[in-house]
């Protein structure tokens, strides 16, 4: 008998105001498309079940740029708030949804070079019923995201309404927390310095 892949809704966080940056990040060149539709592209060729947007600041203008992929699209009116909310609000819509999920990715839309094959690893080592969480290991005892959540924790990520996301998770449920190492640069483009050096990086120009 073959095991099935589990269901592993995908969720990425773009609901931001990007403050440090001036303009909205999301929509920053990155290659052939824009920073959020690499990130979406990346997201939509893995092995898990459906693709959901959480937008918030610039909501209008950045969904007209992503209407073209097929993936949901969610609004966080309190956005404000930071990443904790914008995750309880995709939780909620992933609750409201009634699909039957193993469990969620989370993933930000700054961090282009995170790979298909990296968040595939991530769902591979994820296993259905171990209430577990398979989260992005940086080194020098840092954790964080990309993060795969049971579904067994969705009521807690409910509860996020802060800018802390849901790092004190990792730490309060740290037993159960799978880590996987990563080679790749998970740098966030948070300025617009870190966002040029990294474009010349990531395309030689």
């Amino acid at each position: 008998m073959v095991d099935e892949s589990p269901n592993i809704e995908v969720l990425i966080m773009a609901a931001g105001a990007s403050k440090r940056m001036g303009r909205a990040k999301q929509l920053l060149p990155w290659g052939h498309t824009f920073l959020l539709g690499h990130i979406i592209q990346t997201a939509l060729q893995l092995q898990s079940g459906h693709v959901t947007v959480v937008l918030g600041d610039h909501y209008d203008n950045i969904k007209k740029k992503i209407v073209v992929f097929p993936v949901n699209v969610v609004y966080n009116d309190e956005w404000h708030l930071g990443l904790g909310k914008s995750i309880a609000c995709g939780i909620e819509y992933i609750n409201q949804s009634k699909r039957d999920v193993d469990g969620v990715m989370i993933v930000l839309a700054d961090q282009p070079f995170v790979t298909p094959e990296f968040l595939n690893t991530l769902i591979k080592s994820f296993r259905s019923g171990e209430k577990v969480i398979v989260a992005t290991s940086y080194g020098s005892n840092q954790t964080g995201v990309p993060v795969i959540f049971d579904k067994n924790y969705f009521a807690a990520l409910l509860e996020l309404n802060d800018d802390k996301g849901a790092k004190h998770l990792l730490e309060k449920h740290k037993d159960a927390v799978r880590l996987m190492k990563t080679s790749e640069d998970m740098v966030d483009l948070d300025t617009k310095e870190v966002y040029d050096a990294m474009l010349k990086e990531a395309f030689k120009i």
